[in-house]
């Protein structure tokens, strides 16, 4: 069989990239520098900054990144202090982990290692348009809208219990009925709710965009990748549409496949089906 250049080619530099990821897990303690990197795969920093950037889809700075939170975050869960994860991780203090953590994770260390122990969160069970949902919120705002169809109460408790880890949950639908009768009043801004995200910060950025979504239209995800800078990235988009904590308020449910699909749907597509037509519906009788 003869292979074009342009395979051999490709070939050759995924060789080179692998190699490179497999140098950054061995020795990102020690936080080498591009040139270090390069050096070790033969490229110049140059070459091998293009070439990274383009197989991996990030930098090799932003890759080191990730490592180093990943096992910051594994050092954190043993109950090890903040400044001695710094130092294990490899960095010059906890005042680089915090900055690292902002920057991939959009919490603090502290946050991460207290996974929301101190914080009380009221939910409570509303009807709504689309069946039961489970709605949660913190002193700061909304923090969880889940249908209680998929799997039951029980289900969307614990998928609330592993998001916010050791806070303290409460049952006060008094609380929570307010939040309730704004998000599913098409009249009122839902623009105007506090939200309260927890997320990568690819993630966040992916759910802000959701929320620019007029109700009644509909995107696709290689939309709201470009809208974030990364129109290369639509895969990654769905993931983190898929992870959406909020349902319907994050409006998760306007994207669609690019043929114009409705697509799968974390709660069930007949229910997306639902929601679209339900708010379309309603933005021509508001008109």
């Amino acid at each position: 069989m003869v292979y074009s250049e342009n395979y051999l080619q490709s070939v050759e530099d995924y060789a080179r990239v692998e190699q490179a990821i497999l140098f950054l897990q061995q020795n990102f303690q020690r936080q080498p520098s591009l040139k270090e990197v390069a050096d070790a795969i033969g490229l110049s920093e140059y070459h091998f900054q293009r070439l990274f950037s383009r197989w991996a889809g990030i930098s090799p700075k932003r890759f080191l990144q990730f490592l180093t939170v990943e096992h910051a975050k594994c050092l954190l869960t043993q109950s090890k202090s903040v400044l001695d994860v710094s130092y294990e991780a490899g960095l010059s203090g906890p005042g680089r982990l915090h900055d690292l953590f902002v920057t991939c994770e959009a919490i603090t260390p502290g946050d991460y290692k207290r996974r929301g122990s101190g914080v009380e969160i009221r939910y409570g069970f509303h009807p709504s348009p689309f069946g039961e949902c489970l709605l949660a919120v913190t002193e700061r705002g909304v923090c969880a809208l889940d249908f209680t169809s998929v799997g039951g109460r029980e289900a969307a408790l614990a998928a609330l219990r592993a998001n916010w880890g050791q806070g303290n949950l409460v049952e006060d639908s008094t609380i929570t009925q307010p939040f309730a009768d704004q998000i599913f009043d098409p009249v009122q801004d839902q623009q105007a709710l506090p939200l309260v995200l927890k997320g990568t910060n690819f993630q966040i950025k992916v759910w802000q965009a959701l929320l620019k979504i007029p109700s009644g239209a509909v995107v696709s995800y290689a939309d709201i990748a470009s809208t974030i800078g990364q129109p290369k990235a639509s895969r990654a988009v769905g993931n983190a549409v898929s992870k959406n904590p909020i349902g319907y308020v994050i409006p998760c449910h306007r994207v669609i496949r690019k043929a114009g699909n409705i697509g799968d749907y974390h709660w069930g597509a007949a229910r997306k089906q639902a929601m679209l037509g339900w708010e379309s519906s309603r933005t021509v009788s508001l008109d």
